[in-house]
């Protein structure tokens, strides 16, 4: 079986360029002895927009690989599938992220909810949890509540595990269930029966990614309650470790993170809590390597600034195409975008400082930031004229991923103050 190790990260690079810039902030941390398994995902959503394939994606990490004589563990993540979209994953995926999201809150039937309320008895009544302030009140209402509306979901999570299972023969890749898409978070009840349900359904799922508290949006920092959402995560971190052992899950079952980059407000919290329970984590990030791709080429100056600019104009006007495939995780005050006529007398140091992530900058706009997020589109219509830009001014866009993942991703996560 693949395992996954203790902290790994997603290294998602919508146009396959930044990759051994990316291990060169995993090795900058294992330096300082902290090792983090580069997961490259890409969905079948950005494969359609960028016009590549899932072997383009494992072509891109064997060179990375080999460019920076990586020899720790890497993976490849066949992100957000489902049953329409695996087969093109099967070949080149080691790591399946499985979207079951359309199917929270389709009713099981009542024959299924009943059994499962009755093989899950045991947990009914006061549960101690270790690492909870107080018992779970478990009681067959709430399991049957809970069944109704996540039970069709891991069984369909079963269904796509199952076509995995037949394809590979039996190699056992990472599994991971997103169940993030949905209306309000999962209690910690409803995270222990959901882990109950994976048991029972033969999943070896080793992270799982629950809906937390707040809003994840695109590229941005968290929005919400910090205090709430660090109840949040210590409370599901106990969980699963209560539920690796209860029904014998995988023993590196971890939390996964959705929309995980530039949520620096939440990075602290998140690392005690990962000391103090001795937990693992796995971080998903894609969009931010190709901002930073933006900002590099906004800095070289010359057409790399006019390709940004042209970039700007085109999301501004194609703000509704772009936006709405993502409408759940950007939150943009349109009126407050920039115009494109002012955007066009900018700077490179000025159109870098409204698109970096620097929220004690004045000029920072986190308004940009999302639209240009969700603009990759536009770059990828370029062709070759985005594409040789990256590779003009490679040594510059490079520093400024390895920058942006190691000191303000890596580090305050997984490595510390």
């Amino acid at each position: 079986m693949s395992v996954l190790p203790k902290y790994s990260i997603g290294v998602g690079d919508r146009f396959a360029h930044q990759g051994p810039a990316q291990l060169e902030a995993l090795i900058l941390a294992g330096r300082q002895g902290v090792d983090i398994a580069p997961v490259w995902n890409k969905s079948h959503r950005e494969h359609t927009i960028t016009g590549s394939c899932p072997a383009d994606v494992r072509a891109e990490a064997r060179r990375a690989v080999e460019a920076r004589r990586w020899t720790g563990p890497y993976f490849v993540d066949a992100d957000h599938i489902n049953l329409k979209t695996v087969d093109a994953f099967l070949a080149s995926s080691d790591f399946f992220t499985l979207d079951v999201a359309d199917w929270i809150g389709v009713d099981a039937g009542t024959e299924a909810v009943a059994q499962f309320v009755a093989r899950q008895a045991r947990l009914a009544g006061r549960l101690a949890v270790p690492g909870l302030d107080r018992p779970l009140d478990v009681s067959p209402p709430i399991i049957a509540a809970a069944a109704r509306k996540f039970l069709a979901a891991i069984r369909e999570a079963g269904r796509i595990y199952g076509r995995i299972d037949q394809a590979k023969g039996g190699s056992a890749p990472v599994i991971e269930v997103s169940l993030d898409e949905t209306d309000r978070p999962q209690t910690p009840i409803e995270l222990l029966l959901i882990l109950a349900a994976a048991a029972e359904e033969g999943l070896p799922v080793q992270t799982i990614a629950p809906r937390f508290v707040g809003r994840f949006n695109k590229g941005v920092d968290y929005v919400g309650d910090v205090a709430e959402f660090r109840q949040q995560f210590e409370e599901d971190l106990a969980v699963v470790a209560f539920a690796i052992r209860e029904f014998q899950l995988p023993g590196n079952l971890k939390l996964s993170v959705h929309s995980g980059s530039d949520k620096f407000a939440l990075y602290r919290p998140m690392h005690e809590a990962l000391k103090k329970f001795g937990a693992g984590l796995h971080v998903k990030t894609a969009g931010t390597t190709w901002l930073e791709e933006l900002i590099g080429l906004a800095t070289a100056g010359g057409d790399g600034l006019q390709i940004a600019k042209d970039v700007y104009r085109a999301a501004w006007r194609r703000f509704d195409e772009l936006c709405a495939p993502y409408a759940a995780v950007v939150d943009i005050d349109r009126p407050s975008l920039p115009l494109p006529e002012v955007v066009a007398g900018w700077d490179g140091a000025a159109f870098a400082a409204a698109l970096r992530h620097d929220a004690a900058c004045p000029a920072y706009s986190p308004d940009l930031r999302q639209l240009l997020h969700v603009g990759y589109k536009v770059a990828a219509e370029m062709g070759p004229r985005f594409t040789a830009a990256l590779e003009q001014h490679a040594a510059v866009i490079a520093a400024n991923v390895t920058h942006n993942l190691y000191e303000r991703h890596l580090r305050p996560l997984f490595v510390g103050p």
